[in-house]
């Protein structure tokens, strides 16, 4: 293997928090500005086994099989399309995220949006910025009595369920899923009968084929002409040049959006958005989980992750690979961690190498889905066989690698 001063990259600027749990656990940490890309990205990973990751840096296919030695991929951040996940899974890397960490700082920033359309808070204040005094009732209104329509009712939109009642909205909510109510709440059985009914409609779900496009110029047809859009879910989910027609021509009457179908890889690069300069629409650069808080709590999530995994092998809570978890290794045992193709015959050949060895197996815990099987194993010392290289050059071994005794 290349040597390396460092066992893990932080890209993106990932919270001070992950260094100290890292270094906790004894891990060399190195840290690069800003996302990388192609050959440079390539280069930075030549020789080092983990990276931890945003939303901007695009692990590949090709930036994968690229980097021999790379065993783990953390994304500091709730989605993991940014990696291909199945080019990952079959090189044995595990992808680790932290799924619900930053709900609370969505939740309410989404409620801020609300209550900043109805008030039209950000075209009052860019008037008095650019010196007008414009004070009007005209188009201001409580939300206290308006219905508020939910699409993708999970740990995000359960929250602002919640939220939203207890300023007085009716909520409804749409869910492919069939989702107990949090409150009051009532479902809608189609995407089309929530549209129908709500004064604004924050979306929350996935990026996924069933959710390209989700809200396109039908979708905004429906809905009421005093209504407003909130997306701050993936940049695929609503097309935003029919989004600019429908508020040009009336057929709605404001929108907040945080996500982008393209979005800038940095601070210093320029931004182009075909919602720029319509009045009542707020835009923010991908911002609804960034608070201190949020990221101070992804960090320690994914550093925990990352850090159990290299110590133990578990890959408890991976997005790629089986989930396979062992107790803390006796100090005395040898664990090794072998991804392999699923096929008949894998265990059956491993158990013949450390048998002819006499070596006992004290632990195993072996899981596949589809073609990839991941295997935790604790055995005896192995000391001058030759077991482990015959484990390693398996014909169905994909990746291998062994923890020994203390």
């Amino acid at each position: 293997m290349a040597t390396s001063d460092s066992d893990i990259l932080l890209l993106e600027s990932i919270h001070s928090g992950a260094d100290e749990l890292l270094a906790q656990e004894g891990l060399r940490i190195a840290r690069a500005d800003g996302s990388l890309e192609g050959e440079e990205l390539i280069e930075r990973l030549a020789t080092t086994r983990m990276v931890g990751i945003r939303s901007k840096t695009g692990m590949t296919r090709e930036v994968i099989e690229r980097s021999p030695h790379l065993q783990a991929i953390g994304c500091f951040c709730i989605g993991t399309n940014q990696v291909d996940l199945e080019a990952a899974a079959d090189h044995g890397i595990s992808v680790f995220n932290s799924p619900f960490s930053n709900t609370r700082s969505v939740a309410e920033m989404t409620l801020a949006e609300i209550i900043s359309l109805h008030r039209r808070l950000f075209d009052r204040s860019m008037r008095l910025h650019q010196g007008r005094w414009d004070k009007s009732a005209a188009s201001a209104h409580e939300v206290r009595g308006r219905t508020l329509g939910i699409v993708g009712y999970g740990h995000i939109g359960s929250q602002i369920s919640v939220l939203a009642e207890s300023l007085g909205m009716r909520v409804v909510y749409h869910d492919i899923l069939s989702v107990m109510p949090m409150g009051n709440a009532r479902p809608c059985r189609t995407l089309d009968d929530l549209l129908d009914v709500s004064d604004v409609v924050t979306l929350h779900v996935p990026e996924t084929e069933g959710t390209r496009n989700l809200i396109g110029p039908a979708e905004l047809e429906r809905m009421k002409p005093t209504a407003a859009l909130i997306n701050n879910a993936r940049g695929s989910v609503v097309d935003l040049d029919a989004l600019r027609t429908a508020l040009e021509s009336g057929s709605i009457a404001g929108a907040a959006i945080d996500v982008y179908p393209v979005e800038p890889r940095s601070n210093s690069m320029e931004f182009a958005c075909p919602l720029a300069g319509l009045d009542n629409v707020i835009l923010t650069p991908h911002i609804g989980g960034s608070t201190q808080e949020a990221q101070e709590q992804i960090a320690a999530e994914v550093a925990v992750k990352i850090a159990r995994f290299d110590h133990t092998g578990t890959t408890t809570t991976s997005v790629n690979v089986p989930e396979v978890e062992l107790p803390v290794r006796p100090p005395d045992q040898v664990r090794i961690l072998h991804f392999h193709r699923n096929v008949p015959g894998v265990l059956s050949k491993m158990h013949a190498i450390i048998a002819e060895h006499e070596v006992n197996i004290t632990a195993e815990y072996l899981r596949s889905t589809g073609t990839l099987s991941y295997l935790i194993m604790d055995c005896g010392r192995l000391k001058g066989t030759d077991a482990l290289e015959r484990l390693a050059s398996l014909d169905e071994t994909i990746r291998m690698r062994v923890l020994r005794p203390d």
